[in-house]
């Protein structure tokens, strides 16, 4: 296993940042006019700009292949309803906005556009010929939001049902089922419903046959072992190679964003455990740094360490996961049950110090919940001693097989620059040689603190993933170690006046504090106004959360950025060649939550 040395080299000077970010902005403006352009302070300090729809196509194309640094990756594609907004006065004259989110990763800078749109439809020019992970970001926009995207190759609904009335994340659109009426499925409407699910391939593109053969399509799922959820692949096949591949989203759709736009700063925290299920408090943590910058707050060490420590556990709980299913995919039954055995064991520790298991919500704004239980290094150091063996037996039994080597070697390959293409981030992408960890080239919420070192492989097949993965745990149980021998003293949240739930520290001694503390518990904060991104390396990548505040109690904008997202968009890329046996290879390999897909 290799590791990168040089991480140094990608990871700016906090004191050089803000020059080389005033650089590329003057760099943009000269290229393209300085009244094309309008900056925006934000509390996360990403570089901002406003622009208009007829020039996004070409400053896009320019940071992409021209900038310096170039900006290969689009990380994100959103919207904002902007129609109902109390400082719209401050913001360009627009009803919605539609925001890009660019990364360089070498060395590591990001950049953000918005264009204000107006209009009905609102419309804008497509990217997706700049980048084909562009497709289902612009899907997903025109399905929530109704802006077109003029230029897209296939504009329809990708996550909510194609009889569906109505764009979900508009203002005006209901925000609980309890707003819409009772719902009733008469004959014809289910008749209707049946039929929107027919797949047609003449709207994809597809032939029915060739000149020496007719296709045959196949579905796999909704329900099938191989996709580990409810999502369903068309299949186009030619014998049993695949030619093509259709994913189609959406049963796990939940409206987790608009969700978060109704919900105050505190009690929405419980529903980001349930995006990525099976990373627990990891999914607590971006959305708490985009919180905190935007109210101030300082996390005090001992908490950073703790998050820390319960983030790694969670990465190798993923993993164990993972790792057994992948091997009952391509045909071992026994490690699977080995492996949920050890995690057991795991989310005892978890229980014990959060008081739950998969979904702990543990992780408060500006610490967390509770202080470490009395025998927490106990648990946390016997389990440090029996794992590491036990992933060393997990390699002879399963990467040591030779039936998985061949299942596995030389499938669903792709490149470094193929990767960073279609927005790969995380293992998928360390196993393209590329050693790339959001924890050592921009350390956020401690890390910086700790050694470890970027597993990485060579060949970007599935195999390769596995191996990364599987160093991974190692390096997890290295941090945890370190997070045992050195937790420091000192409190467990901050006492910043916005951390929830607040300190209740006087609360029997005057009304003022009394009343107070009550507002803040059953109305929740008031955060200042303001935009911000947390983001973190998550168990399957990057994975963030960008949150708009109007200084209410609830958010504005909560915008949930997930891995598997995109990793699920180049499925079909690196399908096509192969056979059916080798698509749930790749699909295992890939290591993907529906509801993170979904949200």
């Amino acid at each position: 296993m290799n590791s990168r040395t040089n991480e140094t080299d990608l990871q700016p000077r906090p004191e050089e940042a803000p020059q080389e970010s005033r650089s590329l902005m003057r760099e943009i403006k000269d290229k393209h006019g300085d009244n094309s352009f309008r900056e925006q302070s934000t509390s996360d300090g990403i570089p901002t700009l406003w622009t208009g729809a007829d020039k996004i196509a070409d400053i896009l194309r320019y940071l992409k292949h021209k900038a310096r640094p170039r900006f290969p990756m689009l990380y994100d594609l959103t919207a904002v309803d902007e129609r109902v907004r109390a400082d719209a006065n401050t913001l360009p004259d627009s009803d919605f906005t539609v925001v890009y989110h660019l990364l360089s990763l070498e060395p590591f800078r990001e950049i953000r556009l918005k264009v204000p749109l107006k209009g009905d439809p609102p419309s804008i020019p497509s990217i997706t010929r700049l980048w084909p992970t562009a497709s289902w970001y612009e899907r997903e926009v025109w399905d929530m939001f109704g802006i077109r995207f003029d230029g897209h190759p296939n504009l329809r609904r990708l996550l909510m049902p194609l009889t569906w009335k109505g764009h979900p994340l508009r203002k005006d659109h209901p925000a609980r089922a309890t707003e819409m009426g009772q719902f009733s499925m008469p004959e014809d409407r289910h008749i209707e419903e049946e039929e929107a699910l027919r797949f047609k391939p003449e709207e994809w593109g597809m032939e029915q046959k060739s000149d020496e053969a007719d296709f045959m399509f196949l579905n796999i799922g909704p329900q099938h072992p191989g996709t580990h959820g409810v999502i369903r692949f068309v299949l186009q096949l030619d014998g049993e190679e695949i030619i093509d591949v259709v994913p189609e989203l959406g049963f796990h759709h939940r409206g987790a964003e608009k969700m978060g736009e109704r919900q105050s700063w505190h009690t929405y925290i419980p529903y980001t455990d349930r995006v990525d299920y099976l990373s627990g408090v990891m999914n607590n943590l971006p959305y708490l740094m985009a919180v905190e910058k935007l109210a101030g707050i300082t996390v005090p060490d001992r908490a950073k360490v703790i998050r820390i420590m319960l983030c790694e556990l969670f990465r190798i709980s993923n993993h164990l996961v993972w790792y057994g299913t992948y091997a009952q995919d391509v045909g071992q039954m026994s490690p699977v049950f080995y492996m949920f055995n050890d995690r057991e064991r795991l989310l005892g520790i978890i229980e014990a110090i959060c008081g739950a298991r998969m979904h702990p919500n543990w992780f408060r704004i500006g610490g967390v919940a509770a202080d470490l239980p009395n025998g927490w290094d106990r648990m946390v150091r016997e389990f440090l001693d029996y794992f590491p063996s036990k992933i060393d037996e997990y390699d002879g039994m399963v990467m040591g097989n030779r039936i998985l080597k061949v299942r596995t070697q030389g499938i669903g390959a792709y490149n470094t620059e193929e990767a960073i293409e279609w927005g790969v981030t995380g293992p998928s992408l360390r196993a393209t040689g590329m050693g790339w960890d959001l924890r050592k080239v921009r350390p956020y919420g401690g890390y910086d603190q700790f050694e470890f070192e970027i597993p990485i492989a060579h060949k970007g097949d599935c195999y390769d993933r596995a191996i990364v993965r599987i160093e991974e745990m190692r390096q997890s149980l290295r941090i945890i170690r370190q997070c045992l021998d050195n937790m420091p003293d000192g409190p467990y949240k901050s006492d910043h006046p916005l951390t929830t739930p607040p300190i209740k520290d006087g609360t029997m001694h005057d009304i003022e504090t009394l009343i107070t503390h009550f507002l803040n518990v059953s109305w929740g904060p008031v955060i200042p106004a303001g935009e911000a991104s947390g983001c973190v390396e998550g168990t399957k990548g990057l994975y963030s959360y960008y949150l708009i505040s109007e200084k209410g109690t609830i958010p504005y904008r909560v915008r949930i950025r997930t891995s598997s997202f995109p990793h699920m968009q180049i499925i079909p890329f690196i399908s096509r060649g192969h056979t059916v046996p080798d698509l749930l290879a790749i699909i295992g390999a890939t290591d993907f939550v529906l509801a993170d897909v979904d949200r």
